[in-house]
């Protein structure tokens, strides 16, 4: 079963909720930061992305830095730009992409619910990251951004948030960035605090979509504080750790495709002529193309598109990680041909979310910074529960979601 409860939020006034709100701190670096913090006092990079209040070229992981996110979020609260609710609540965020809304539940998710596996997740994280992020929890004393989660279809909750979806929410605004609508509600009823409450607890697993060094550093910082707390009851607020938990079925996973600088010595024609060793290669012409159905690559080369499709026998249905696309194209095109063996440190490599569309893969190979794409079909929620529920893990950046949740629209403190 899933444990979760309410919180005392800290959040920004309703005039004030579009000065406060960000982009999440991992998807954007220092320079971004600054430039779209510049003029606004107000924000949330000035916690989550500190060094910009430092000159240009100071690392993120300066002491220093860690220490003046604590002073900002200080003079947030000082000043009233971030007010913490007076009563425990759970929250509702929904975002719309493209005339389609996924509803979330903001919740505090249980730290031990992390550690004995019933908080499943499906990547594997970096200790230095994990630290990074760990410290800024412990100088704050707080979650300040969400992780996301995935939880399986539930009617009664669905009706829930149709309820609440139909009523005028506090925050509904227009992200300058992204385009995206983001919508926020309150949940003060009693009783539906318990539906909440009680319908998680029916629940067999949780999964992290997207956020996993966070919720690894939310979990650990939690699990630090039981055992340094000799009064340590169980019922601490640092017990938790604050996710954004949306119905499987609603979420939209993107494409996340691959270009790569060479060809590892290969002519265009011997590299077609090596691919056709496992898969069937179809020349699509000058016309962007994608794939349409697992399986089947669409590669960008020499100013054509290409249609990959995986020969029978070159994966095994009945293996969940060895049935997906970005695990067949890494064995068979890009170790086996291009002999790029690590993704995640790989120079040859670079990844492009889906979001910004073929056109992009296209752009960075006419352009001669890279010599060819490859794009793959997105990979679906059910696998990545299947992936979480075998205990195993999936490639290195296999999975974008879109849209990103908005960072500073509720704070969860640890005491």
């Amino acid at each position: 079963m899933a444990i979760v409860k309410p919180f005392k939020g800290i959040r920004p006034p309703k005039d004030l909720v579009e000065k406060v709100e960000s982009r999440p701190y991992d998807v954007l670096n220092s320079e971004e930061a600054r430039q779209e913090a510049e003029g606004n006092e107000m924000s949330l990079y000035h916690i989550i992305k500190p060094e910009i209040d430092f000159p240009e070229g100071t690392s993120e992981y300066d002491p220093r830095v860690y220490e003046q996110a604590a002073a900002n979020f200080r003079k947030f609260q000082e000043r009233g730009w971030l007010v913490q609710d007076q009563e425990e609540h759970y929250y509702i965020y929904a975002q719309t992409m493209n005339g389609r809304t996924q509803y979330g539940l903001v919740v505090g998710a249980y730290v031990d619910d992390y550690l004995n596996g019933t908080i499943k997740k499906h990547e594997l994280t970096r200790r230095d990251k994990e630290e990074d992020r760990m410290k800024h929890v412990r100088v704050n004393n707080a979650n300040i951004e969400p992780v996301f989660f995935a939880y399986p279809d539930n009617d009664v909750l669905d009706a829930l948030l149709r309820k609440y979806a139909v009523t005028t929410p506090e925050y509904d605004f227009i992200a300058p960035i992204d385009g995206f609508r983001h919508q926020f509600w309150i949940i003060s009823d009693a009783d539906d605090m318990r539906t909440v409450t009680e319908e998680f607890a029916k629940m067999p697993a949780l999964y992290i979509a997207d956020g996993h060094h966070r919720s690894a550093a939310a979990a650990l910082v939690g699990a630090e504080k039981q055992k340094q707390n000799p009064n340590h009851k169980g019922d601490e607020e640092y017990n938790y750790f604050m996710a954004v938990c949306f119905q499987a079925s609603q979420l939209t996973i993107l494409d996340y495709n691959r270009v790569v600088t060479d060809l590892n010595g290969l002519s265009s024609e011997e590299f077609l002529e090596a691919l056709s060793k496992n898969f069937d290669v179809v020349n699509k012409g000058a016309e962007q193309y994608a794939p349409q159905h697992l399986h089947e690559f669409s590669l960008y080369l020499d100013g054509q598109w290409f249609s990959l499709t995986a020969h029978d026998g070159t994966y095994d249905d009945s293996d969940p990680i060895g049935v997906l696309d970005v695990d067949i194209s890494s064995r068979l095109i890009l170790d086996e041909i291009l002999n790029i063996t690590d993704l995640r440190s790989s120079k040859r490599i670079d990844f492009v979310g889906g979001l910004r569309g073929l056109g992009e893969l296209k752009r960075r190979v006419d352009s001669g910074e890279m010599r060819a794409a490859l794009a793959l079909y997105p990979v679906s929620m059910q696998q990545i529960m299947s992936i979480a529920d075998s205990g195993k893990i999936m490639p290195p950046k296999a999975t974008w979601f879109e849209p990103k949740l908005r960072s500073g629209l509720v704070i969860h403190r640890l005491d």
